[in-house]
């Protein structure tokens, strides 16, 4: 597998043998967290958090809550 840094993401065309950096943070997201259910309120205000501990973060958070939001919606593809 290659290791990629978070600068190098290529958008949703990726391979699927490429790990990036953020796959980790990930993945133990999933073994810490994965049997729980969080409804989209509760995730919205962790992502609130972290924004207001982290305002660097605020583009990427925006931009991943704007992706989940229109995720099922086919005029933005």
């Amino acid at each position: 597998m290659t290791v990629l840094p978070r600068s190098s993401f290529g958008g949703p065309f990726r391979e699927r043998n490429t790990v990036y950096f953020t796959d980790r943070g990930i993945e133990e997201l999933v073994e810490r967290r994965g049997d729980e259910q969080v409804s989209i309120e509760w995730l919205a205000e962790r992502l609130r958090d972290f924004v207001d501990l982290n305002p660097e973060f605020e583009t990427p958070i925006e931009r991943l809550a704007t992706y989940l939001a229109r995720l099922d919606d086919p005029d933005d593809e």
